[in-house]
């Protein structure tokens, strides 16, 4: 019939069997859905970051980790740059300060590294008012920055109340400018401690430390840098409240011959001195050389 005829004329001239009916792929799907209802039980979905809990684990560092750190205290309550800084005054050469009833006296070992440095351009006591030196033990370029930010202070002082800057003023500021690098980003503490000699607004002669953490003490006698320790030990057995100006420039020059390295010369070591009148000055190298020879 036509009807027949038709049929088969639609029927494609290829006589290859067919791929086989999708029933398979059907039931393949329906039995995975069915473990997926069957997962969902027990599947826990993947939270967003920001949804996640914090994790209970334990991490425990050491102080070394905050090691690089400057504004981040240790698991021990440290802040270990200022660690570290004192590490560099420790490392430093000797300096002692003596404080007399009637002066100052500070001094410190300023050995160089090679026979071929001008000793004479080499200062370690400078002056920072007419009545106040100041010394150092550690860095040397830090101290440099220091003695500058001091003498602007004791200017602006003096400018805005025309008269010279009490020791325990100055002392207070210097402070201030080494607490302030312990807590800043981007700069390290000052490798330096700092002794300060001078006269306080009543005219009585004070001795200040000044550490790398901006703290700062009142003393009779201290010592810092490489043979502090036994420096102190020697001041504590020498040192007496009732003891003058030339005493205190005796002791001090045996304190630092006590620890010194080599033979100790007259420049080689530097000593300032304020003395009953008020003034401080470093002494002349002739004058180092007559205390040696008295000491001898």
């Amino acid at each position: 019939t036509n009807t027949h005829i038709n049929t088969i004329t639609k029927t494609p001239h290829n006589t290859q069997q067919t791929d086989p009916p999708r029933e398979v792929s059907i039931e393949h799907t329906s039995k995975r859905k069915d473990r997926s209802a069957n997962d969902k039980s027990i599947h826990i979905p993947e939270q967003h970051p920001r949804n996640k809990q914090p994790t209970t684990d334990i991490i425990i560092m050491g102080d070394s980790a905050y090691s690089f750190s400057l504004t981040t205290f240790s698991r021990t309550g440290k802040l270990l740059q200022i660690e570290y800084a004192l590490n560099a005054v420790a490392n430093g050469q000797t300096t002692l300060g003596i404080c007399a009833k009637d002066g100052i006296v500070i001094a410190t070992d300023k050995k160089l590294s090679s026979e071929l440095i001008d000793v004479v351009n080499v200062h370690k006591v400078e002056k920072i008012t007419p009545t106040a030196g100041i010394c150092y033990a550690g860095v040397g370029p830090d101290y440099r920055v220091i003695v500058q930010r001091a003498r602007k202070s004791s200017q602006a002082y003096f400018r805005t109340y025309r008269e010279v800057q009490p020791i325990s003023q100055l002392v207070k500021d210097i402070a201030g400018v080494m607490q302030e690098y312990t807590q800043r980003g981007g700069v390290r503490p000052f490798g330096i401690s700092l002794l300060v000699g001078g006269l306080d607004g009543d005219g009585t002669p004070r001795l200040y430390q000044v550490d790398p953490s901006g703290a700062y003490f009142s003393w009779k006698a201290t010592a810092i840098g490489r043979n502090y320790v036994n420096a102190k030990n020697f001041l504590e057995r020498r040192s007496t409240d009732v003891m003058e100006l030339e005493d205190a420039i005796h002791t001090a020059l045996l304190t630092l011959r006590e620890g010194f390295e080599g033979e100790m010369k007259a420049d080689n070591i530097e000593v300032g001195i304020v003395k009953s009148d008020g003034k401080f000055s470093v002494l002349t190298p002739e004058q180092i050389q007559d205390y040696l020879d008295e000491a001898n």
